[in-house]
């Protein structure tokens, strides 16, 4: 941080879990930010770097030599290959997005920031070559969160790119707080910037078809995009959460345009009818019933919002009703997810908390870094409503940090979902799940008919004894600034066995597989299994 109350100082950074070099476990790469300002370096940050970290400037690329013995006993340990990896970009970053944008069976990474992005191929030998020019995927303005989704069904990842504001870090704007202090503004003092929806043309380039494709206000200013299909009907839509604007769903037409159906979907505003300060997003079944409903977080004084999906592609918040409002209101939420961290079948959700504003308590108590919240666990009862889990879900949830970006998956296999957090100006977080694979579980990896690309939008039924059915879908976007684990982890609960599973592909194809294995990690191959057709 500057001093100088630059409002991308606190929006920041987050961070992506993804198999880099197809080993089979989960990287990590962390975005990093620089000091902003005419003449300012390391040396100026008010919070700067440990020693020795000022020598490695940028983003880190960190390769999970997970080991496995032969009683089941797991080893994580890391090691740092940003060096040689390429991926060591500087600037000021914000997000990260990952998908195989090339088909050819290899993660590709794309970086969001302030003034620049930047568009990695994966090489496929442990590096990354920057084809961002060539790409046509820079974008000059605030970018912050991405999606890659096959929005068209032609079998090529397409990219949604969230814009924020302008900054005019040039024109300084002030902004004070109710003591007449100086604090960082809020978005309605800048003027937002458009979002950007990138074809993808199979050929290495993407063709920018914003303005043809997108039919309404694509002005955010947003700051989280998650990509589902909202109403049904087989075909991608992406939900954009803006920041004290209304909310945007993008409703895939399936002729290459979108049309802006929050407002008679229900997810424009909240109950009340207020736009809200939304920055995470996700999407999932967490009442299971077979549709995705939707979560997102806000600023302190709002509560978080849970839109229930009533299957028609219409939704209603429900966040009081179900317990997610009022102990949402003294925090500022930034990234989270659908993710069923005990494995009982049922969706909790873990928020990421930091304050953008400066907390007066904490300057009375002469704090010098005045933002820091503890983030939350609701756990999922199962009867449409959630309880706070707070300091039983572990120590971690009792510190208090300034967390923004929080990345979901399994990072050392052992069947549940662990998470990355990402925080500002402070130490990124690997929180390692201990409860989930107490309960029996099912992992799957979806992958395209050639056997190599991770098939991002495939919706996917388990069948568990009994006939209960769990959905869920391959996805790497959602929560806020960060990637996820592009393979589906289901927890079983009480059953334990599956009878059946059942895969709807991308380009609508729909197969099943009887016989998959319990508490381990099996791929299916599009085209291997009984087609539905």
């Amino acid at each position: 941080m500057s001093g100088e109350y630059y409002s991308a100082e606190i929006m920041g950074p987050g961070g992506a879990l993804f198999d880099f070099d197809n080993d089979g476990d989960l990287d990590v790469y962390l975005v990093q930010g620089e000091m902003l300002g005419p003449g300012k370096t390391l040396g100026d940050a008010l919070f700067g770097p440990p020693s020795g970290a000022a020598s490695r400037p940028g983003d880190r690329l960190y390769r999970n030599d997970l080991q496995v013995d032969a009683d089941g006993t797991r080893t994580l340990r890391f090691t740092d290959v940003t060096a040689r990896s390429g991926l060591g970009v500087g600037g000021y970053g914000m997000g990260a997005a990952t998908g195989d944008v090339d088909n050819d069976g290899w993660m590709d990474v794309y970086r969001t920031g302030l003034g620049a992005n930047h568009l990695f191929r994966n090489n496929g030998d442990g590096t990354f070559t920057d084809v961002t020019a060539h790409a046509g995927a820079n974008d000059s303005r605030w970018s912050v969160s991405a999606s890659f989704v096959d929005y068209d069904r032609d079998g090529w990842l397409d990219l949604y790119v969230g814009n924020y504001v302008d900054p005019r870090l040039d024109d300084r704007i002030e902004c004070f707080n109710r003591t007449g202090e100086k604090d960082y503004c809020g978005p309605k003092r800048y003027v937002p910037v458009p979002d950007r929806l990138l074809r993808n043309r199979g050929d290495g380039t993407f063709m920018d078809v914003t303005t043809p494709a997108l039919q309404g206000d694509a002005y955010g200013p947003a700051l989280g995009v998650v990509a589902a299909d909202l109403d049904g009907d087989g075909w991608q839509d992406l939900y954009v959460a803006n920041d004290g604007e209304p909310n945007q769903l993008w409703l895939n037409q399936r002729d290459g345009t979108f049309v802006d159906g929050a407002w008679l979907a229900g997810v424009a505003v909240n109950r009340d009818g207020n736009a809200e300060g939304s920055m995470g997003v996700d999407a999932g079944d967490f009442d299971a019933d077979g549709d995705d409903d939707l979560f997102m977080t806000h600023i302190a004084t709002e509560t978080n919002t849970l839109y229930i999906n009533e299957g028609s592609g219409l939704f209603e918040d429900r966040t009081a009703r179900v317990g997610l409002g009022p102990p949402s209101l003294p925090y500022t939420g930034f990234g989270t997810a659908w993710a069923d961290l005990d494995n009982d079948g049922w969706l909790d959700l873990l928020i990421a908390n930091g304050e953008i504003r400066t907390q007066e308590a904490l300057v009375r108590m002469n704090d010098p870094f005045p933002l820091h919240q503890r983030n939350q666990l609701f756990r999922n009862l199962g009867n449409g409503r959630f309880e706070e889990i707070g300091e039983n879900g572990g120590t971690v949830f009792q510190v208090s940090e300034v967390s923004r970006g929080a990345a979901f998956g399994d990072v050392d296999n052992d069947g549940d979902i662990d998470v990355l957090l990402t925080n500002n100006n402070g130490p990124v977080r690997l929180l390692l799940n201990q409860v989930g694979h107490r309960n029996p579980w099912v992992g799957l990896r979806l992958v395209g008919g050639d056997g190599r690309r991770d098939m991002l939008g495939a919706r996917v039924a388990v069948f568990r004894e009994g006939g209960e059915v769990l959905w869920r879908r391959a996805r790497t976007d959602g929560s806020y600034v960060s990637a996820n684990d592009p393979r589906v982890l289901f927890g079983l609960g009480a059953a334990a066995s599956v009878s059946l599973v059942r895969v709807i592909w991308p380009g609508g194809r729909a197969e099943e597989w009887a016989g998959v294995g319990v508490n381990s990690w099996t791929t299916l191959i599009e085209g291997t299994g009984r087609s539905l057709e």
